[in-house]
């Protein structure tokens, strides 16, 4: 019997005809499918499923149409399509989360720590320095104030302040390995 025949009783519910029909198609329909998909495993399941719809959506088949198996091929080729399509776009979608899981996270705990370090660096850098140099960089450098604001405020000519300033920052520099 001819595949148009079988797939029309398969449409009213024949499930001998679907039996034959099965064991018409199955192989065409599975060669199709695994030339598109490729990966013998999902290649079966995309056959099975295109031969499931056949026994499902076989009243939509009109014989004035065209060939049955052309029809069926249609699905199958359709379906097999929609796997490689869908199993791109999965593949897709894991490598830009793997990218974005790969993107180092800003990690805040790491970075108060490591300004914490550099603070005790500068402290005990500060420390190895005159209390003169100090007291100038201190003004400066964290309460803000220009070299003639620091002079005015230690009553200190601006060459001077300049001077221990210029030594004290080579000192906190060599200290601090070349950071500074």
């Amino acid at each position: 019997m001819a595949a148009d025949e079988l797939l029309v009783r398969v449409a009213g519910g024949d499930q001998k005809a679907f039996e034959e029909l099965y064991g018409l198609v199955s192989g065409p329909v599975f060669g199709l499918v695994r030339r598109v998909v490729r990966d013998p495993a999902q290649s079966e399941e995309v056959a099975q499923e295109v031969l499931l719809e056949l026994w499902r959506s076989a009243a939509r088949f009109d014989p004035g149409r065209g060939s049955a198996l052309a029809w069926i091929l249609t699905v199958a080729h359709r379906r097999a399509v929609d796997r490689v399509r869908s199993a791109r776009a999965a593949g897709e979608r894991e490598r830009r989360e793997a990218r974005r899981a790969h993107q180092t996270a800003f990690d805040q705990v790491a970075e108060e720590v490591e300004a914490g370090l550099e603070r005790e660096g500068v402290r005990r850098c500060l420390d190895r320095l005159t209390a003169l140099q100090r007291q100038s960089i201190t003004l400066a450098y964290y309460d803000g104030y220009t070299y003639r604001e620091v002079a005015e405020r230690l009553r200190l000519p601006l060459g001077t302040v300049k001077t221990r300033m210029r030594d004290g920052l080579g000192r906190l520099r060599e200290c601090l390995g070349g950071v500074a």
